[in-house]
């Protein structure tokens, strides 16, 4: 049986060709393998402000999940140095000063780094769209592609799982689910640590991916 043009596969396979053919860097073409099975990459980033456009990455932290295990083993922590100096604001959120940072890598070296680490596995975070989007700002002047990987939303898989709880009128009432992150570790029961680091908040989004998981096939 032939396959429509239309279908999503197809759309599927021309989206990664076009981004093949685009690539600046070809020694990258491992992201568009296929990945290893039941293995993922939480994710998480520390920046200067809140602005895709105007702000830095000057931490990234990630772990590998390898079925319903995260490999502590196998992290990556990078400090890069940012181009603009550091706000006292940001500071107190991340509690990184611009001499812990001074030693840091660019943010193209960083990249490289966080590339190999990730390979073709999909992305897991909380509110990973923003990393992604920083991500990407600086990966496009280096390859000219974003990150290919498919990503995934803790807080949407726990949206879900709060959703399916809700009894009907509810559900049709489109009551609001509390998505913030304290409520979510809590209400599942996982250990917190210290927020706003890097690896930290990577690792709590991996327990809660995989928490949400197993409580999916249940």
């Amino acid at each position: 049986m032939s396959t429509s043009l239309t279908s999503p596969r197809w759309w599927q396979i021309l989206k990664r060709e076009w981004m093949l053919y685009h690539m600046g860097d070809q020694a990258f073409r491992f992201m568009f393998d296929a990945p290893p099975p039941n293995e993922w990459v939480s994710l998480d980033c520390e920046t200067t402000g809140l602005s895709v456009r105007n702000d830095e990455i000057i931490s990234i932290g990630a772990v590998r999940i390898v079925g319903n295990r995260i490999m502590t083993s196998e992290r990556l922590e990078l400090l890069i140095k940012p181009e603009k100096g550091i706000s006292a604001e940001s500071i107190k959120i991340h509690r990184l000063r611009e001499r812990d940072v001074a030693q840091g890598l660019s943010i193209d070296e960083a990249l490289k780094r966080l590339l190999h680490f990730i390979g073709s596995r999909p992305l897991v975070g909380y509110y990973l769209e923003f990393d992604v989007a920083m991500i990407n700002r600086a990966l496009f002047p280096m390859l000219g592609i974003g990150l290919p990987q498919p990503k995934i939303e803790v807080s949407a898989l726990y949206h879900d799982y709060k959703f399916r709880q809700l009894p009907p009128y509810q559900q049709e009432a489109h009551v609001g689910i509390d998505l913030r992150f304290d409520t979510l570790m809590a209400d599942l029961g996982l250990p917190v640590r210290d927020a706003h680091d890097a690896l930290n908040d990577a690792v709590m989004a991996a327990l809660a991916f995989i928490k949400l998981r197993q409580l999916r096939r249940e």
